[in-house]
């Protein structure tokens, strides 16, 4: 399957979860708000919260981040661009905080905003009957994309590969934490720190801009 093709798929299935499940975790297929959010703490470790900046959320479904933020960082100002493959979430994300004046929503294809983070939640999970290689290179692509889009690093997670590779479902991609965070050191020219070991089988990728 090409990549392009590929995309439009996981758009697809996205758009249907939320059309069925509304703007909630079920909708960007989580399990619930708990699990969501613990993921958001783990990508949040990147950023300094001891001054505003502006972030990316690439795969942004409803904008259950910026809900987070919002909530957890109320102090801070911080400009928020949301991107997604799915125009579903996208039109669901941009009724849920039309009156927000420090958020923007887009659809992937228009790119990224330069900004000084770049996280994305759970964009790597689902690759329903793609083949590995061709998902491993819109990993790839995805990743240079964030690089280049983030002043000072980025952050994605992945689900950890099973003991037994035979256990895992066909549908879903799962990684070693070495084989990305290599990826990340050597062909993006990043400092990386892996955090794992937080109650979920999955793992996140922190990426610094050396200097």
């Amino acid at each position: 399957m090409a990549q392009e093709s590929l995309l439009a798929s996981i758009g697809g299935y996205y758009s249907e979860k939320v059309r069925e499940h509304g703007a909630t975790p079920l909708g960007v297929d989580w399990s619930c708000v708990p699990t969501q959010e613990m993921r958001f703490v783990q990508l949040l470790k990147l950023c300094d919260f001891s001054e505003d900046f502006s972030l990316n959320d690439v795969g942004c479904g409803y904008g259950a981040l910026l809900q987070f933020l919002k909530r957890r960082y109320r102090r801070r100002q911080i400009q928020y661009f949301g991107t997604d493959l799915s125009d579903g979430m996208i039109a669901a994300a941009s009724r849920k905080w039309r009156s927000h004046p420090s958020a923007r929503f887009s659809l992937a294809s228009q790119g990224l905003q330069i900004s000084d983070y770049s996280v994305a939640s759970g964009i790597f999970n689902v690759k329903l009957n793609g083949a590995n290689e061709a998902w491993d290179a819109i990993i790839r692509n995805s990743l240079q994309r964030m690089r280049d889009a983030s002043r000072k690093g980025f952050a994605v997670n992945f689900l950890s590969a099973p003991l037994n590779p035979e256990s895992g479902i066909a549908e879903l991609y799962f990684a070693e934490p070495e084989h990305w965070a290599g990826y990340c050191e050597r062909q993006l020219n990043t400092e990386v720190e892996i955090v794992r070991g937080y109650g979920l089988k999955e793992f996140t990728l922190l990426m610094r801009h050396p200097g």
